[in-house]
């Protein structure tokens, strides 16, 4: 399996196809032909694996959400394990048991708390849903498994309260949030002229949520109702976590924890350590760490982001963190020189972080914590470092993402000095 499609060949060529179970035999028509690979569609399963089930939802397969429903769980775990490893191992040369079990998730349904709802106004109605892969027609959908179930009932409210209005062909997404405590937020994306009176529409309607508007053109969002803050907990005792509506938050909050348990173990920090957090966000690990060490900074470019950091740090009475709206890149190199780092935590999106393995050569930490959710990009980082000087030491999986083959994973390397 790559990238959640099957693997199979024809003629000595490897043929991707997505959808589809170790043990299928399927009928598929080739989509695209490369040097190297086909990539084909089922057409019909002409006999299904014996690990082949149902799948929850009735589009799955045609949204480009989910890839692996059609998978048992302990199916989809022992995969992602075996994909994740097998990277790591070819890549970097890693040694096959420094990759851990992966930690599946508690749930492997209802635990997304952020979804971003695409929409599409047809002659039949008001349409919410998810893009087809590879392109931007809306894959309809009344409910979707995955999304916690506060998210599903608030979609189906907005969907009756936008439909068969003068809004609807102006609203081109939903971005929809849950906390802790069960509060809800949506923020819309509406591209039309008259956001006052959308507002005044969903404003009457008096949903049990956060409304938000974000208008074209301006970078400033119109609150309808609430004061767009959300709060998760972290650590223990808890730390509070408020962070904006559309900010950025792990998606499976169950897991988050489990993350961040983790991290602090392998940080083994005394309280005399100067820690430097990259990709920070609202402090989800920066916070906890400071409780630990002598001092930590944060680094974020969103400036919404660190606002609420500072904020969260105040909030909490933490007082040894410092929060620099700034992008990662350079950062260590900055800070660097004005101390010396003990300790690397950097949690990148999906491209990586191929800048900072480069300064992580000129400027040695003794350790590093990577935070990964893309495989490909940490197996290739990774390889700057195992090349450079620094041991991996232990790489873990965790399942953030069921039903998909993403995967998350929090990497230990330790600087040969």
């Amino acid at each position: 399996m790559n990238g959640g499609a099957g693997l199979a060949r024809h003629l000595g060529q490897v043929v991707f196809i997505p959808h589809t179970a170790v043990g299928d035999v399927v009928s598929c028509r080739v989509t695209k032909a490369k040097k190297n690979f086909l990539q084909a569609e089922v057409i019909e399963i002409l006999k299904p694996a014996t690990v082949r089930r149902q799948p929850n939802c009735p589009v799955a397969g045609v949204c480009g959400g989910c890839q692996w429903q059609h998978l048992p769980y302990p199916e989809q775990l022992r995969w992602k394990e075996s994909l994740f490893r097998e990277s790591l191992t070819r890549q970097c040369g890693s040694e096959p048991d420094r990759i851990l079990p992966i930690i599946p998730a508690a749930d492997e349904w209802n635990y997304r708390s952020r979804v971003q709802i695409k929409c599409h106004n047809s002659p039949a109605g008001f349409v919410t849903g998810f893009y087809r892969p590879k392109s931007h027609l809306v894959v309809p959908i009344e409910q979707c498994p995955i999304i916690a179930p506060e998210l599903n009932r608030l979609l189906v409210q907005l969907r009756h309260v936008i439909n068969h209005t003068p809004y609807a062909s102006d609203i081109q997404q939903l971005d929809l949030a849950v906390d802790d405590h069960g509060q809800c937020s949506a923020l819309i994306h509406y591209s039309g002229s008259d956001s006052v009176s959308l507002a005044g529409l969903l404003k009457g309607e008096k949903l049990a949520a956060d409304l938000l508007i974000k208008a074209a053109g301006s970078s400033k969002l119109i609150k309808v109702c609430g004061d767009g803050v959300m709060q998760i907990a972290v650590d223990s005792p808890p730390i509070q976590l408020n962070y904006a509506v559309g900010g950025f938050t792990q998606i499976n909050l169950q897991q988050n924890l489990a993350l961040i348990d983790y991290l602090l173990g392998l940080a083994e920090l005394n309280g005399s350590e100067h820690v430097l957090d990259l990709y920070c966000g609202m402090g989800n690990f920066s916070l906890p760490l400071a409780r630990l060490a002598k001092h930590v900074i944060g680094v974020e470019e969103s400036k919404l982001s660190i606002e609420m950091a500072r904020q969260n740090s105040r909030l909490n009475e933490i007082k040894n963190v410092d929060f620099y709206s700034q992008p990662a890149e350079g950062a260590l190199t900055f800070f660097s020189q004005q101390q010396v780092i003990n300790l690397l935590v950097l949690d990148p999106p999906r491209s990586g972080a191929a800048v900072t393995m480069k300064e992580l050569l000129e400027k040695p930490v003794k350790k590093v914590l990577y935070v990964s959710c893309d495989p490909q990009t940490l197996a290739r980082d990774l390889s700057v470092l195992v090349n450079g000087g620094y041991d991996l030491v232990s790489s873990q999986p965790f399942d953030m993402f069921p039903q998909t083959h993403h995967c998350e994973s929090v990497t230990l390397l330790l600087y040969r000095s």
